[in-house]
């Protein structure tokens, strides 16, 4: 792993490169699970959101080459949104035409049926699937730079929400340096989100 991860924009232009493995790697680290995620919570079963996953990336590997990264036009993610809902509504059409056996089947009308957690509506939970990913995403690059103990002072008090002096007689650690574990781990994934969204 390169010691400067990519930015969004530069991977994007990177992944134009079918034969860059790495970037083409990295891509579908942090955008495949939210591909997937969104589609199962949607209700598609495991096989049918890991198929149109893969349709999604392909699309992606065939739109890269024309696309043009361009922030006043718009997010990436926004067009991956639409990408992916695209790809949702001609599948519940093929599945709609094959149960019934023929006519048109209200696509929308199924994916406004199918209940959303947390009473979110599509955009709002792909928003929000997308700020887990990205932690998620940092997280894993940013633990490898730091001891278990200090990985682990700042999860239990940052993400699980645990006491800092619980935490600290856990570890064996004294408070303070719990404390200035959590806050040397957050500098890094904020670090970390901001090179990722290509914010510099």
């Amino acid at each position: 792993m390169d010691s400067v991860p990519l930015t969004r924009p530069t991977l994007l232009v990177r992944i134009r490169d079918a034969r860059d493995q790495e970037a083409w790697g990295r891509f579908v680290d942090l955008y495949g699970p939210l591909v997937y995620g969104f589609l199962h919570k949607r209700g598609l079963q495991d096989a049918d959101a890991a198929d149109l996953t893969q349709d999604v990336m392909r699309q992606v590997a065939t739109a890269v080459h024309s696309l043009e990264y361009d922030s006043a036009r718009g997010s990436f993610r926004g067009w991956l949104f639409t990408v992916v809902q695209n790809r949702l509504t001609d599948h519940w059409r093929r599945e709609g035409r094959r149960e019934r056996g023929a006519g048109d089947t209200d696509a929308q009308q199924q994916l406004n049926e199918v209940p959303q957690p947390g009473g979110l509506d599509a955009s709002a939970q792909w928003d929000a699937d997308y700020e887990r990913q990205l932690f998620q995403y940092a997280a894993n690059i940013v633990k490898q730079d730091f001891t278990d103990s200090t990985w682990q002072a700042f999860w239990k008090t940052a993400v699980d929400e645990r006491p800092g002096k619980e935490v600290a007689d856990e570890l064996g650690m004294t408070v303070a340096a719990v404390y200035l574990a959590k806050g040397r781990v957050m500098t890094r994934l904020k670090e970390q989100v901001k090179l990722l969204v290509g914010e510099e």
